[in-house]
């Protein structure tokens, strides 16, 4: 009986000296709280890691990666209208080059009145708001406290080598510098945009061969989510910049401020630049009145542009793009400084829309209408 009753101890002495030895092994490292948190910033390392190579990639080939972008998201501006002809009995080939054709013209259009109304009148736009600015310098000069000359000159520096730096005109306008990467370019957009026009869908049911069952139905998602979220933030942008341009437009031909029409295209292109592109336009335009028309007219112009802004802000933006796409201005800020500095002027513009469609992807992670985990709003009696 002695033998038997000690059998029940032996077990769980050698039980202990086997949890004792899994302990002392090396992997047991990781399996605690500081082991796991461990792990989990070397996988966001690597995340890191993999993201700056195809950055720096993505950079090194601009001439191919900027035309499949803007392809892509011209494609899904004008998703809506290849739908409708496709539903109207239209031919796919017939609908794509109708698409085509029109855009083309656009894109033609546009370039051509930046050509004929900032291009053949810059010198004199640059002339009345660097004249604008020696006299804010001049009315600083005379205020009751005292602000050092150098200081000044010194920000003046600042900003002009910022403006005219590598780092913010890298991207669109040092790609455009060159006729050669501009034609390629361009000639590369125009196949692409055929493509993606006439067989987007199927282009995107290749790639997503790999999935299988929920992470199919979850890339689904993404791919339809993408093209909403920048066919409606593309179009809605474009809709908002056109009102912004004719409003501050007619206001400037008001107050009979000259180089009307070449600030109307700096707003309405501006404004593919949110907050930074309003306030710049409204800056320049403000400027020009100020030297030509006296300081209470330039009061007029910060009154008009501040007003349409509002409107732009208040009605038009949550009307014509929906609340879903409206992000922090935070967020918004934070995306700028980083397109900007990756991307130069395109990336400033290409910022906003991107972590749009990023936002969206989150909303559709886990179903239709479930976002991700981590960005389902918690109710009240889980937070308390």
């Amino acid at each position: 009986m002695a033998l038997f009753g000690s059998t029940p101890r032996t077990v769980r002495l050698e039980g202990s000296r086997v949890d004792l030895e899994a302990r002392r092994a090396p992997w047991s490292l990781w399996a605690d709280g500081f082991g796991r948190l461990a792990i989990r910033s070397l996988q966001i390392i690597v995340v890191l890691l993999i993201a700056a190579a195809l950055i720096v990639g993505m950079q090194q080939i601009t001439v191919v990666t900027i035309p499949v972008v803007i392809a892509l998201i011209l494609a899904s501006a004008f998703a809506p209208v290849m739908g409708w002809m496709r539903r109207h009995g239209v031919p796919s080939l017939l609908a794509t080059i109708v698409t085509l054709l029109t855009i083309v013209v656009l894109l033609g259009l546009v370039g051509w009145l930046l050509v004929w109304a900032v291009r053949n009148q810059w010198d004199e736009l640059y002339g009345q708001a660097e004249e604008g600015v020696q006299q804010v310098i001049a009315w600083i000069g005379t205020l009751p406290f005292e602000i050092d000359q150098a200081q000044i000159d010194e920000w003046i520096a600042s900003a002009t080598d910022f403006v005219t730096s590598a780092q913010f005109g890298s991207g669109a306008l040092a790609g455009v510098s060159a006729v050669a990467n501009f034609i390629t370019g361009f000639v590369l957009l125009v196949v692409v945009l055929f493509f993606f026009l006439k067989d987007g869908p199927q282009l995107w049911e290749f790639l997503l061969r790999p999935f299988r069952g929920a992470h199919y139905a979850r890339a689904r998602r993404i791919g339809d989510k993408t093209v909403t979220t920048l066919g409606s933030y593309i179009r809605g942008t474009a809709a908002v910049a056109f009102v912004d341009a004719v409003g501050i437009g007619i206001g400037l031909v008001i107050l009979q401020v000259p180089l009307a029409l070449p600030l109307a295209v700096l707003v309405f292109l501006l404004a593919f630049i949110p907050i930074v592109g309003a306030t710049l336009a409204g800056i320049l335009a403000a400027l020009v009145a100020l030297v030509s028309n006296g300081l209470v007219n330039a009061l007029f112009v910060v009154g008009i542009v501040v007003l349409v802004n509002q409107l732009e802000g208040n009605f038009l933006q949550p009307v014509l793009m929906g609340r879903t796409l409206k992000l922090h201005a935070f967020v918004v800020l934070i995306a700028l400084t980083i397109g900007t500095v990756l991307g130069g002027v395109l990336g400033a513009v290409l910022a906003v829309p991107i972590t749009a469609v990023a936002w969206g992807i989150a909303q559709v992670w886990d179903g239709e209408d479930t976002p991700a985990r981590w960005a389902r709003q918690k109710r009240s009696e889980e937070v308390a």
